[in-house]
């Protein structure tokens, strides 16, 4: 056993002593150590209820004969972090947590890992420290939250985001817009639409790390707190197996990740995180891999923002592996993988049923294609992010003039002063992985354009990102971005920008001995931030198109 390097030996001794003052008996110290690794916090909705969940999860190792002991992690809401300057700390948290991991497992000589993460960074955070310790593991995830519920509707998160704009364009009153606010989030749970938590934990299981249900089972019932003993029970076979994460996460499991990602819509999100994750697993993975993959894939579920369904209704229809089994039906998936559950893909898949009314058989999508598309041309050389899914039809080919804007807040005041008009597209740079620094999301502004109505008439790029509950024309991750002197940065108000998703491209219609010009003497702008943690992750990040891992 690993473990055994900090508790076996006469020479131990002392080890054994700081063992024993925790509380552990000599028993315990005789079987394999397992690590729990909760990010429960009394901040993130998605995560309070988390030390429900690793208590299912200790009980579930304990009946397997190991012995957990419990460590916690940062985690950050994005929902809470938006639109100010927390949301520049959002993204880096990914590697801090993926270190603090690092650091506690090899630090204590961990046998095994049970992973429980519910947020956006948190997620991939501990997916790449899975891959970068090669320890057997196991993920639980804390669960979606159920929709709210309005005048007889289903709300989310997204809606309240949306009203701001409806308040501004006086088609919502503030007493409408309180009565959201006590109505849209329920309870625990990450966000209950097709967002980046929930995308993510739907991966997490696309890729083999977690059980079935593992994205779709909700917060609140107990069913999640049966598949989390379960998971603690199956982190033991795992070990037992020695199957490790890098046995799992195999270029063919992320291929298998991102056919599930354009089956299901997803947050343009995973196209920073799969990459990052990949690096860990010592797998190479390019926006191109996302592309190709994205025009094979069919799309086959409408989830919110896109659609009238949430992860809720997702799980009713069968969960991810409804999904996988329908991929598989027309050779769209690697099914020899092994997986967490010790069995292969294709053997998960042999009870996948589906609810025909959320959920399309593979003949009759929403769309011959998948619901990201990667976009490339002057303006993005290196490639821009859409959630084509998101976009209405008549937005899927837009060319207007550039309102430009160096940041969110500048760009925000203009949306809100009523000074977007319909065709222009709102440029927002300066808010990439470097220039922001953190590649903040971008979510409101792209839902206060939808609460006003101008989603389907205005079109927003920008060099930092989207929350997955953005919807409309939002190309994000240009890149390179503005702070490392990409094109972005020399875009001139009122210049001709032509989006064209089923073509792929984005073209800033300036000439290039213009675009020459402009950039003779001009530096760009630097890091917002110069102090703390930030200022040192701005010099050593690198691009969006490369997952903006550190160097």
């Amino acid at each position: 056993m690993r473990s055994d390097s900090a508790k076996k030996g006469f020479e131990r001794a002392p080890h054994r002593g700081l063992f024993y003052a925790t509380g552990l008996a000599p028993e315990e110290l005789e079987r394999p150590i397992v690590g729990i690794v909760n990010s429960f916090n009394e901040i993130v909705p998605g995560h309070v209820h988390l030390n429900q969940i690793a208590a299912a999860v200790k009980a579930g190792v304990r009946m397997a004969g190991g012995t957990p002991l419990e460590f916690n992690v940062i985690g950050v809401c994005d929902g809470i972090a938006m639109g100010h300057s927390g949301m520049n700390y959002s993204l880096p948290t990914r590697e801090l947590i993926a270190d603090s991991v690092e650091s506690m497992v090899d630090g204590h000589a961990f046998d095994a890992l049970v992973f429980i993460p519910n947020c956006d960074k948190i997620v991939p955070g501990m997916l790449m420290a899975a891959g970068r310790l090669n320890i057997p593991s196991i993920f639980v995830s804390g669960g979606p939250m159920m929709a709210g519920r309005h005048a007889g509707a289903d709300i989310d998160l997204n809606t309240l985001f949306e009203a701001v704009g409806k308040l501004k364009a006086g088609t919502l009153t503030e007493v409408e817009l309180c009565a959201l606010e006590l109505e849209a989030c329920p309870g625990c749970g990450s966000c209950s639409g097709m967002f980046t938590a929930n995308t993510m934990n739907c991966l997490t299981e696309a890729l083999g790390m977690g059980l079935p249900g593992n994205g779709t089972v909700p917060a609140i019932t107990a069913a999640r707190l049966r598949l989390a003993k379960r998971a603690g029970m199956q982190v033991m076979a795992l070990l037992e197996a020695d199957l490790r994460p890098r046995d799992i996460m195999t270029a063919a499991a992320f291929e298998n990740a991102i056919a599930v990602d354009m089956a299901l819509g997803g947050s343009t999100n995973t196209v920073l995180h799969l990459p990052a994750i990949a690096n860990d697993a010592g797998v190479k993975l390019s926006l191109d891999t996302f592309d190709a993959i994205s025009k094979r894939t069919p799309y086959l579920i409408k989830l919110s923002p896109a659609g009238p369904h949430h992860i809720q209704d997702l799980d009713e229809a069968g969960g991810v592996p409804a999904v996988m089994a329908e991929l598989r039906s027309k050779n769209l998936l690697h099914t020899d993988l092994p997986t967490a559950t010790g069995k292969t893909v294709g053997e998960n898949l042999a009870t996948a049923r589906r609810r025909t009314d959320v959920l399309r058989p593979v003949d009759n999508p929403h769309s011959a294609e998948g619901g990201i598309a990667i976009l490339r041309g002057n303006l993005a050389p290196d490639g821009a992010v859409v959630k084509a899914a998101a976009v209405g039809p008549e937005m899927l080919h837009h060319r207007g003039p550039a309102r430009v804007f160096d940041g969110e807040e500048a760009a925000m005041r203009a949306i809100l002063d009523a000074l977007i008009k319909p065709g222009d597209v709102v440029v927002i740079r300066y808010e990439g992985p470097r220039g922001g620094p953190g590649m903040r999301e971008m979510l409101m502004p792209t839902s206060s354009l939808s609460g006003m109505g101008l989603d389907a008439s205005v079109a927003l790029i920008t060099d930092g990102r989207f929350s997955g509950a953005t919807r409309g024309a939002a190309l994000g991750h240009v890149s390179p971005e503005a702070a490392s002197g990409g094109i972005i940065g020399l875009v001139q108000e009122s210049d001709e920008i032509e989006i064209d998703i089923p073509n792929r491209t984005l073209t800033l219609h300036v000439s290039d001995a213009e675009i020459a010009r402009r950039r003779e003497g001009w530096t760009p702008n630097p890091p917002k931030i110069q102090h703390g943690w930030l200022a040192r992750y701005a010099r050593m990040v690198t691009s969006a198109s490369e997952g903006a891992i550190l160097k």
